[in-house]
């Protein structure tokens, strides 16, 4: 049986082991088809396709892109696109650009809260210097003793409605849709489970992501329990998306689960590679 996961993170955003320390991680978990899906960015693909270059593992093109729906953060994961596609690099620097903003505010509010010297002791944590995310904040505030864990940072300082939380400048899912479209790529909604919205609000995100031209739902997630895998694997029947399915790797102390350790997708669904890997 292959095993995929579509979905991790290395230093080229908010992971800490290297695009060649994950080739060799999956490959050590059994891994057979991996997307390193960095948020905003593409530069550790080159890294990870030459240090599978001579190996059983499949490199897929991913990215994570930031965007927004109804005033939300959503994540749109990208995969199977064309790398150099001027649309996807002009979208993905704006983007890094409208982070950088943003980083800068959520400093002067840590400072507001109390919390001085937050922006270059988030800085300390960035392993690129193109990409600074509210994990790098999360990682400052475990290091200096503020909380405890990065989760806590976003439940106490950098979440929706907390003293650190600045409101994201992402652009709408139609536009990420389009631009990973633009890029040969398909639409992946991210850990839907996630997202805190009634079944009313998430029945309109997913049909506004349809209608957009989304093109699958990532059913298996560590952010889903399993009540959730269920019925987001309802919906991908119901909505006719394909499926996806990914760990969400980030470091292994971090993460939920290790690179590979999900089920595979139940019968009855299409696979998101179907249409550019053997099944």
């Amino acid at each position: 049986m292959t095993v995929y996961d579509l979905h991790c993170h290395s230093t080229a955003s908010d992971g800490t082991l290297t695009p060649a320390a994950l080739v060799t991680r999956a490959i050590r978990r059994g891994v057979d088809c991996l997307a390193i899906t960095d948020h905003d960015d593409v530069s550790g693909l080159p890294e990870a396709h030459q240090a599978s270059a001579d190996t059983s593992l499949r490199i897929i093109n991913g990215v994570e892109l930031s965007s927004l729906w109804e005033r939300r953060t959503i994540h749109i994961v990208g995969l199977f696109f064309d790398t150099g596609s001027s649309v996807l690099q002009e979208a993905l620097a704006t983007v890094r650009a409208a982070r950088r903003q943003r980083a800068e505010a959520i400093g002067h509010a840590l400072a507001r809260a109390g919390i001085g010297g937050a922006l270059e002791g988030a800085r300390r944590f960035v392993t690129n210097e193109a990409l600074i995310s509210r994990s790098h904040f999360a990682r400052f505030l475990v290091d200096r003793g503020y909380v405890s864990s990065k989760q806590k940072a976003f439940n106490h300082y950098l979440g929706q409605g907390k003293p650190a939380h600045v409101p994201p400048p992402w652009p709408a899912i139609s536009e990420s849709i389009a631009v990973l479209h633009a890029a040969g790529g398909m639409a992946v909604l991210a850990h839907p489970g996630r997202y805190p919205l009634t079944g009313t609000a998430m029945r309109r995100l997913l049909e506004e992501f349809r209608g957009n031209g989304g093109d699958a739902l990532e059913v298996f997630s560590p952010s889903h329990t399993p009540q959730q895998s269920e019925r987001f694997i309802e919906y991908a029947r119901f909505y006719g998306f394909k499926a996806s399915l990914g760990s969400d790797f980030h470091d292994p102390g971090e993460s939920h689960i290790d690179l590979g350790a999900l089920p595979p997708l139940p019968a009855g669904l299409t696979p998101v590679w179907s249409a550019f890997l053997p099944i």
